[in-house]
């Protein structure tokens, strides 16, 4: 089974029984928290992602570190994911969940690249323009870079809209190139 698909799967279940237990908010929480702590941490993860260390050894540096800052339902679910062979993916695990939470939530994340920074009118009027676009509520990250002269470009997901400068000349530039040969 692919990486993508258990942490999904693990993700999803995790998702399921906070809804049903209604701890979701501690749970979001404390992925939170957790996903800080492993970005910041590269010999936790490789420590977890090792065949080496043995599951009850995991299970003691994961208690070691998060005691204090998660509760027990978190702590039944580290147990879960190592016994599986899957701490190595908590990473994977955690970003699986907040897109379906974020899904569940009607939210989407859009990243908007432009050359300059836009005005806080300009970005009000296209997230709200984004919106009726998508239907969901967007969360918006605006990324700057220089390279696309003017315009912007829009990620949703897998889907690009690109309006750039850059863009328009790279596309007159080819169809000038083939119409020459």
């Amino acid at each position: 089974m692919s990486s993508v698909i258990a942490s999904r799967r693990y993700a999803s279940a995790l998702l399921s029984a906070a809804e049903k237990g209604n701890f979701l908010d501690q749970i979001v929480e404390e992925l939170l928290v957790i996903k800080q702590v492993l970005h910041n941490s590269h010999d936790l993860v490789r420590a977890m992602e090792s065949p080496l260390v043995k599951v009850d050894k995991k299970m003691r540096i994961l208690e070691e570190i998060f005691k204090g800052t998660v509760g027990d339902k978190m702590f039944l679910f580290f147990g879960l994911v190592a016994r599986k062979k899957r701490a190595g993916q908590l990473p994977e695990i955690i970003d699986e969940f907040l897109i379906l939470l974020d899904a569940k939530r009607g939210i989407v994340n859009v990243d908007i690249t432009s050359a300059v920074t836009l005005s806080e009118e300009q970005s009000s009027d296209l997230v709200s323009r984004l919106e009726l676009f998508t239907g969901k509520r967007v969360r918006p990250r605006m990324l700057i870079n220089e390279a696309v002269i003017g315009g912007v470009a829009i990620k949703i997901g897998d889907t690009i809209i690109d309006g750039t400068i850059s863009h328009q000349l790279y596309k007159l530039r080819k169809s000038l190139v083939s119409e020459k040969g």
